[in-house]
């Protein structure tokens, strides 16, 4: 028999056939097993679990049909203890059944760390070393001294605290400053549209300690303190203008545009007017 006799044979053709069906249908049913494995196709939402303790987590997340890991805690004391405070993926990120979120936890008790030891250096290097410890500076308390700007204390709760002492991360630590043997001044800074963490450290870089912090009606929750801008300080910002070192700058925050930006609205009023 010749070759194209024999793959012209009803028996070639028939074993042809059915070595195809078998691979169409071993592929077929890869694909199948593949599609229910993966769960092709069935893409979850994750749901927003901020702001909820772990047993809720776990609750809404079986119910989800999720995993949950903590891969961190942090302390934060504006954010109410034992919840979570970040989560991996996002709400409303789109994932598979089972998939693991990753949350971060509000710890119960903030973490200690040690006091440093930074009587004798400037202003600024304290705040670097504090910033290195975990800590913050708080206020800023100016005495006659001949060493201008540099630390003659440091106090914690309005003592003085030794290096070495443990302390909650994050605390502020008061800085008694020396000012020089007279009543040295230094120019009121222009803090128009900072936020408030940015305003404080320019008030902090001009020797001069915060004062009252008012928010306006405009401020509805954490998200808007964040974003909320100063419209007004007192004493206000003028380039003559001296006030001693150590003074105090209260600040008054908002996020309504007609508050911070008065002339962008005065502009659309009169376009208003005018085009009427």
């Amino acid at each position: 028999m010749t070759l194209f006799k024999f793959l012209t044979s009803k028996t070639f053709v028939k074993h042809l056939l059915y070595a195809i069906g078998v691979v169409t249908a071993m592929l077929i049913l890869t694909f199948l097993i593949l599609k229910v494995y993966t769960h092709h196709g069935q893409a979850l939402s994750v749901p927003d679990f901020t702001g909820l303790t772990l047993e809720e987590v776990h609750r809404k997340a079986k119910k989800n049909k999720l995993r949950i890991e903590v891969s961190d805690s942090v302390f934060n004391n504006n954010r109410p203890k034992g919840t979570v405070i970040e989560q991996n993926p996002i709400a409303g990120f789109k994932v598979k059944k089972n998939r693991r979120i990753f949350i971060v936890l509000n710890a119960f008790n903030p973490e200690k760390v040690k006091m440093p030891n930074i009587v004798g250096v400037s202003h600024r290097q304290a705040e670097a070393v504090l910033k290195n410890a975990g800590l913050e500076i708080g206020r800023l308390i100016h005495v006659p001294d001949i060493a201008v700007n540099n630390v003659l204390k440091q106090k914690y709760n309005s003592e003085e605290i030794e290096e070495g002492t443990m302390v909650p991360k994050g605390s502020k630590i008061d800085l008694v400053l020396g000012m020089g043997l007279s009543n040295q001044k230094t120019q009121v800074p222009n803090l128009d549209h900072y936020t408030l963490e940015r305003a404080k450290n320019r008030i902090l870089r001009s020797a001069l300690n915060t004062g009252a912090i008012i928010y306006d009606e405009s401020i509805e929750d954490g998200i808007d303190s964040t974003e909320a801008k100063v419209w007004r300080q007192y004493p206000s910002f003028k380039e003559s203008k001296m006030i001693r070192l150590g003074s105090t700058i209260d600040l008054w925050l908002s996020v309504d545009s007609a508050i911070l930006y008065p002339e962008l609205n005065m502009d659309i009023m009169d376009t208003v007017i005018i085009n009427e």
